[in-house]
């Protein structure tokens, strides 16, 4: 620790800490324009110079490291006319059109030039001007160049943030200009983070260009529906209307990035396929009646059903809330514990359980990033996580954390891992036990046991790039502290009970070798994590308690007053075999849309047909609603409040700014009408008093409060248990298909299927693609933009071409976020990856898509 004196104030600091953060801790305000917390001090504006006793020259705060006994002046006459004549030559070229720019009123030049600018200028020679005319870089960002003070902020966020290195500067002095590559930003992530930092109005959000001014937003603070990383965001609305979203640099685990979803596609809650009233289905065709009219009709067909089976699916984009009385809907008022909260995968829950109560951490991912080792199982945070990706990046170039990939597909953090070992899809198993396998023969101090299974692992992984596996071990064997994030995409995989048991394997390895150890999921949807914690699964109750624990059971029975059924529900994908075959009564299906999304569509639609009784509760006319018997109009995200749970652990307000649409009500409000239907009542049913008992009941959620959780959540906190020991031996290699491989997940640019509903996403999105590697493409003769059917032996898409050549031999692969592919047509139950074929498409069709016009977030054709 140094002792520093800032205007004749003393404080303790830790070494290497800058004036500008000892400031700060004082609560003493330097101006700063270059300047931003995650980044290293550029120290070129000059408006943080300071005094510093025995320095001949100013100094810049944000670059000086506190040293003991330095004494700092902040505001002597000196540093007061300096900083005057430091704005006076940025006003010097500064255009004076704050009435039209959209930074009015927020504009840190504004705010700078009245607190220390000058009143009168001393340049009289006519202002530089680089355009007339705004830029539009993108379709989301648009540019005004004679504005730009030459900060650097948006140049920098862009290269060392969010690695896309789209902005650039041409010439040099005050004749700088920031550009995009030929005046683009074609290849740009289009996240928005330049225009957040940008502290004048030169980078602007063309979607939210005069719209509203600063001072006529309510603002609501909330957090990202998008994916698991759980952003915060600041919504804006002007008399109710959705009008933009920032973020917050002081709060939440971005610290004011955001990736180009949660920046832009909130718009999504005011999709035209809105279900407005209630609907049930006369004659084979739905149509809208009131919801008295419903509740008769409902009530009449629940009592028909009487005594058969009944099963659950909810979206864990769902607060948490809404999933725990869900979950106790179904065990108290439909008697069945057939209950699921995930339509692509059907990995069962016990396969899970040991990593999620042996080893998940709860703690903020900064400081999970921060271990000397991190390794990334399978998926592509690029596209999953996108902030995430930020992070890890931060933590790789900053930090000097060893970032370690393994997986099937390339993503853009390759280029700053340490290494990367590129594994066959389904052959992840392989790739972690040949880890534990370079463990056991590298680390002296592993245990017998761990020695002797290591032992048994068989030959090398069947690599198809990269580096070799024992790398990887050796990186591992020399970091005192390791984390390792897996991809909930393995889960895709029929080979994911293997996958998760060599996880087991190597995390026990790790921590029987003494390293510190931390584990996260890396879920693709807001509330993954809080949607297990909730119960929402047929083998677990809310606590991830076993539903075989005669004490758990009783503790919610009484809880509830209500019995709970002792005999294992089944998951979603055994929920449609029951009703294929004509052994389901209800099934009620809750912001999912598995139509769209289960593997095997013919399968999933005659399943769902099959249904006696089909309940649909969403805000969206999905593929899944148009087969329903009984639509439920429910509010959307930002329509009703809760909590998500975030891939951390940490619980996070989800907080109300929109009215539901028309009819539309709360989903617990909806939970009450139908257990009303079935002579039951939902106790507590009032948000607040929820929450309250879910901190009562769940054990991680124990003395949490609403009021507590603050700005930045709260962290649940689970007592891991203690493992067996068991290790397990992997799977034979899986034989080479010799072919081409399907597999999917999400894009950059969409998030499931709620995000297409986005007008603005649609603007910045690719169109539907398929993506191959470049020696795949010239061995089939395509090019990159040729449309192409990809064909399985169960049906086929078409689509554009995108050749990548960091793509590995043999993959091929479709984003899932696109209905109009129906892509879960190509695929059968309990195959992935699926073997398909890809070739020319006919030009006709060519002619036929050019022709027609394209409906951003339309419906396909009906199945």
């Amino acid at each position: 620790m140094v002792s520093i004196t800032i205007d004749e104030r003393t404080l303790e600091v830790e070494a290497g800490s800058t004036v500008l953060q000892a400031a700060e801790r004082l609560g003493i305000d330097i101006p700063t324009f270059c300047y931003l917390k995650r980044l290293p001090a550029l120290a070129s504006c000059r408006m943080c110079l300071v005094e510093i006793e025995g320095q001949r020259r100013l100094q810049p705060a944000c670059a000086t490291a506190a040293t003991d006994g330095m004494v700092v002046r902040t505001n002597t006459p000196l540093i007061d006319e300096t900083r005057s004549s430091m704005l006076d030559m940025l006003l010097a070229n500064h255009p004076l059109d704050c009435p039209i720019c959209d930074k009015g009123g927020e504009c840190e030049l504004q705010d700078m030039v009245m607190a220390y600018g000058p009143r009168t200028s001393r340049f009289r020679d006519a202002k530089r001007v680089f355009h007339s005319e705004d830029i539009r870089l993108s379709p989301v960002i648009i540019m005004n160049v004679n504005r730009c003070i030459q900060c650097q902020r948006c140049v920098r966020m862009c290269e060392e943030v969010v690695g896309a290195v789209a902005l650039g500067t041409v010439e040099k002095g005050m004749d700088t200009a920031v550009t995009g590559f030929e005046g683009s930003l074609a290849s740009c992530d289009q996240c928005g983070n330049c225009v957040e930092v940008c502290p004048v109005g030169a980078l602007m959000s063309f979607p939210y260009r005069y719209k509203a001014r600063p001072w006529d937003l309510v603002e609501t603070d909330t957090v990202c529906p998008h994916c698991g990383t759980g952003c915060q965001l600041t919504v804006g609305a002007r008399k109710g209307e959705f009008m933009r979203v920032r973020s917050k640099m002081e709060y939440g685990v971005n610290r004011e990035t955001l990736c180009v979803r949660g920046r832009f596609g909130l718009d999504f809650v005011e999709g035209q396929d809105r279900i407005e009233r209630p609907m049930i289905r006369r004659d084979g065709v739905l149509v809208p009646v009131s919801w008295d009219d419903a509740g008769d009709y409902l009530g009449r067909r629940l009592s028909a059903v009487a005594g058969k089976a009944a099963g659950g699916l909810a979206s864990p984009r769902l607060p948490s809330e809404v999933l725990y009385q869900f979950q106790k809907l179904m065990r108290t008022a439909f008697r069945t514990n057939n209950v699921d909260c995930s339509s692509r995968w059907s990995t069962p829950f016990d396969a899970l359980r040991p990593l999620v109560t042996g080893f998940y951490t709860r703690a903020p991912l900064e400081e999970v990033i921060g271990q000397d080792c991190v390794l990334v199982v399978g998926g592509n945070v690029t596209d999953e996580n996108p902030v995430t990706e930020y992070l890890l990046r931060d933590g790789a170039r900053r930090r000097k954390t060893r970032l370690l990939m393994l997986s099937a597909r390339p993503s853009r953090l390759d280029a700053d891992a340490h290494v990367v070992v590129r594994v066959p899809p389904g052959g992840e198993a392989q790739g972690l036990a040949a880890v534990v396998r370079g463990l056991g023969a590298a680390g002296q101090a592993v245990p017998g046991d761990v020695t002797d299974i290591s032992a048994t692992t068989g030959g090398p992984a069947a690599a198809t790039d990269g580096d070799d596996p024992t790398r990887l071990a050796t990186a591992l064997l020399e970091g005192r502290s390791v984390t390792v994030f897996v991809s909930a995409d393995l889960l895709r995989s029929p080979l994911a009970r293997a996958t998760l048991q060599q996880l087991s394997n190597l995390l026990q390895v790790l921590r029987a070798l003494g390293k510190g150890l931390a584990m996260q999921f890396l879920f693709d949807r807001a509330n993954q994590l809080g949607a297990w914690d909730m119960g929402v699964l047929p083998t677990a109750l809310p606590g991830l308690r076993a539903l075989a624990d005669d004490a758990a059971r009783a503790t919610l029975e009484r809880a509830w007053g209500a019995k709970i059924p002792s005999e294992p529900g089944v998951d979603f994908d055994a929920m449609l075999e029951l009703s294929d075959r004509k052994r389901m009564g209800t099934l009620y299906i809750v912001g999912s849309d598995p139509l769209t999304s289960c593997p095997d569509r013919k399968f999933v639609q005659r399943a769902l047909r099959a249904a006696d009784l089909l309940i649909v509760q969403d805000a969206f006319l999905t593929d899944t609603a148009g087969l329903a018997d009984v639509v439920l109009p429910a509010a959307s995200y930002g329509e009703e409040s809760g909590t998500f749970t975030n891939n951390e652990g940490r619980t996070q307000k989800v907080c109300k700014f929109r009215e539901p649409a028309l009819e539309a009500q709360d989903n617990l409000a909806i939970f009450d009408f139908v257990a009303a239907l079935r002579g039951q009542a939902l106790r507590p049913s009032i948000h607040g008093e929820i929450f309250g008992e879910i901190a009562r009941l769940v054990p991680a959620y124990q003395g949490l409060t609403q009021d507590g959780l603050g700005a930045d959540g709260a962290f649940t906190k689970a007592a891991l248990a203690p493992l067996a020991g068991e290790f397990f031996v992997p799977p034979p290699a899986p034989v080479a298909a010799g072919g081409l491989m399907l597999v999917t997940g999400n894009c950059l640019f969409h998030n499931g299927y709620l995000s297409e509903r986005s007008d603005i996403l649609n603007t910045v999105a690719h169109d539907p693609y398929v993506e191959i590697s470049a020696g795949d493409a010239a061995q089939l003769g395509l090019a990159d933009g040729d449309q192409v059917v990809v064909r399985s032996a169960h049906g086929e898409l078409t689509a554009k071409l995108k050749v990548n050549k960091r793509f590995p031999k043999g993959l091929v692969f479709v984003p899932e976020n696109y209905r109009s592919l129906c892509l879960n047509s190509l695929m059968r139950r309990g195959e992935y990856p699926c073997p398909v074929e890809v070739e020319m498409a006919h030009p006709a069709f060519e002619i036929a898509r050019a022709e027609a016009p394209r409906v951003p977030g339309s419906l396909p054709p009906a199945p």
